[in-house]
């Protein structure tokens, strides 16, 4: 999205527009006042999901992300449960995201100072920790089957982002006789669900339902606990889409804006240089982080959340949908529109941030160089819908970026104006550029 058309937009016609795409009719909210509004105030009425062709084709309705009603209700309550009782947010998940920590740190090490594309060595350690949640097992480095499911998890948001994946949910029944790469991606999800569902009879074969060793578990005793309910949702096809949607947002989300940090360090030395003495200063150079720590680390943690913030990782949100008519502001939205809160608009917001369009970690900083919180800081989404893992990826970007930045110096083969910090792709989600990598011991 471009810096003016938010801005401009609201500007001219307010900060609650409609929009006609193709066959869709779209309430488009912008600024933080009408975005917490809709998704806080009014939560209950701003609860659904609308009919996504390119999410339907995968998912055929079922899981958590893209699912309403009762279903949603239902898969929701158990997910947040279930993975809080198995550590997420907790110190038994920050062990286990220190370990993998401490995996990605020796894979660094192997490159020798070397340039290297980061993408699949921040994957692979952002999928090990859901890994863990989810199927209890980490997977090698080394493992050439597991780094082919993180490819098709690249693939497939890389085409979610682009022209094509946007040609399909406007022409989904056009696009399934035209020629492209949607076929191909579609197929190679379908090995990934494969994949899941190996793990799924692996797991039935070992169970013990007095001693649950993962999500998985838990939803496989769910099921023969609601087997003779005609309407339970604990169903397999729930579970493998569920498990699937866990999968992908809890890998690319984190490990995407992991990379984008690198980049960011990199083309602000001084910022980085910043964090680096703030971090000795606290942690020494061998100890290593823990979430106890974020308090005595405000700069550190201003800049996680400026990157968030500047990268605006999902600018259109995931679309909401009126499922009968709403009335918001004095207006009335009909049952059928399409609804986007646009985060973007939020995270750019003038009237929330000191220094709204820049990279500046002191939009999180007070006067006296402690960390301040903002309510627009909403990369998450907000409300009922928000983000399910939202605690396990802050616990993530600060232990793994203070790990990293702890003991290395970031830097690039050209040098920081090498660096193009624009998305490659940017839509549904933003998929930041690709590039070489050079991390050296401090």
């Amino acid at each position: 999205v471009a810096r003016s058309l938010p801005s401009q937009w609201s500007k001219q016609y307010g900060p609650v527009m409609t929009v006609h795409l193709g066959p869709w009719c779209i309430v488009v909210l912008s600024g933080y006042k009408a975005v917490k509004e809709a998704l806080v105030d009014q939560a209950d009425e701003f609860t659904d999901r609308p009919p996504v062709p390119f999410f339907d084709r995968v998912q055929r309705g079922y899981g958590l992300a893209i699912s309403n009603g009762e279903r949603w209700r239902q898969l929701r309550r158990f997910t947040l449960s279930t993975l809080r009782d198995f550590g997420m947010g907790r110190k038994r998940m920050e062990q286990w995201t220190l370990e993998e920590s401490r995996h990605l740190l020796e894979s660094l090490r192997e490159t020798k100072s070397t340039p290297f594309n980061p993408t699949f060595f921040l994957s692979h350690a952002t999928a090990n920790v859901i890994c863990a949640l989810v199927f209890g097992e980490r997977f090698s480095y080394d493992d050439v089957n597991f780094l082919r499911l993180l490819q098709i998890m690249q693939a497939e948001r890389r085409l979610e982002s682009s022209p094509w994946g946007q040609l399909y949910n406007f022409f989904p029944k056009l696009m399934d006789h035209l020629p492209g790469p949607h076929h191909t991606v579609f197929n190679q999800l379908e090995e990934l669900k494969a994949f899941i569902t190996e793990k799924i009879h692996q797991h039935e074969e070992t169970l013990n339902p007095d001693n649950p060793r993962d999500y998985i578990d838990c939803f496989l005793i769910r099921i023969n606990q609601e087997k003779d309910l005609a309407e339970s949702e604990f169903i397999y096809e729930n579970m493998t889409a569920t498990v699937l949607d866990l999968f992908m947002a809890g890998t690319d989300s984190t490990s995407s804006t992991i990379r984008y940090a690198f980049m960011l360090l990199i083309k602000h030395p001084d910022i980085q240089e910043h964090m680096q003495k703030e971090i000795e200063s606290v942690l020494g150079q061998h100890r290593a982080p823990q979430m106890e720590d974020r308090k005595s680390l405000p700069y550190t943690d201003a800049v996680i959340h400026e990157v968030q913030r500047y990268m605006d990782f999902a600018p259109l949100s995931v679309p909401h949908y009126a499922t009968k008519n709403i009335s918001f502001r004095d207006y009335n939205i009909p049952k059928g529109t399409m609804i986007i809160p646009m985060l973007h608009s939020v995270l750019r917001d003038e009237d929330q941030w000191e220094d709204a369009w820049a990279f500046n970690p002191v939009n999180f900083l007070n006067q006296n160089g402690n960390f301040k919180k903002n309510p627009a800081f909403l990369p998450f989404s907000a409300g009922k819908r928000a983000c399910v893992g939202e605690s396990l990826a802050r616990m993530e970007l600060l232990l793994f970026l203070v790990s990293i930045v702890q003991h290395f110096h970031l830097s690039t083969p050209g040098g920081p104006s090498s660096l193009d910090i624009k998305p490659e792709l940017s839509s549904f989600v933003k998929v930041p550029a690709q590039y070489q990598l050079v991390v050296t011991p401090r």
